[in-house]
């Protein structure tokens, strides 16, 4: 991608973060296949104003994210929209993995596993922000689906190796990630692998 502004692998297990400025596309290429992207958003100049799960949900009337999709505040301004995506579905409702949940769902051995949230504080440390800032996150390339009676179910996703997902910044737009670490359930595969973070300056690329 010659107009790329940055171009780099983010390791499994491992977190990230950068500005994507008004207008730039952000690809969250996942290099493996199965490996679910904790994604958090906010606005630049004001850190207040976050990605909102719930008022993107409610304007989008869908609780899954795909090609249109886009990213809202809980005030209801774009932040990010999503102009393409080759594997057609990501979650809204999972959440990050915490040490406090691994231990509830897995069992106290892990109690000791590094986790999403881990990575979302480190990384948000960066930026001056804290355990506050922590929002419900959207999770890139994760299978979520609702059943018949209302639960919810952490499957095996439905991506694979070379599958992107492009968002565009609709206002300077601080992202972090977290390359979920989660080996309990089948998110990842039972097996996190890295993803590449491409910025580009307008277009697809």
């Amino acid at each position: 991608m010659t107009n790329a502004v940055l171009d780099m692998e983010v390791a499994a297990r491992a977190p990230f973060s950068t500005i994507v400025r008004k207008g730039q596309v952000l690809s969250i290429i996942d290099l493996g296949g199965n490996q679910a992207v904790d994604f958090l958003a906010y606005d630049a100049a004001d850190t207040s104003k976050r990605y909102s799960a719930a008022a993107t949900i409610a304007a989008q009337r869908n609780i899954f994210l795909t090609t249109g999709s886009v990213l809202r505040t809980q005030e209801g301004a774009p932040l990010m929209t999503v102009i393409a995506d080759t594997c057609g579905r990501h979650d809204t409702l999972g959440g990050a993995c915490s040490k406090e949940s691994n231990t509830l769902r897995y069992g106290q051995h892990t109690r000791f596993q590094h986790a999403c949230v881990e990575n979302f504080l480190i990384e948000g440390a960066r930026w001056g922000l804290g355990k506050r800032d922590l929002v419900s996150n959207v999770n890139w390339y994760m299978n979520v689906p609702v059943e018949k009676d209302g639960t919810l179910g952490i499957v095996d996703g439905i991506s694979a190796p070379g599958l992107e997902v492009q968002l565009r910044a609709e206002t300077d737009t601080l992202v972090l990630v977290s390359n979920c670490p989660q080996i309990n359930n089948p998110c990842n595969g039972f097996d996190p692998t890295p993803v590449r973070m491409i910025v580009t300056e307008g277009g697809t690329g």
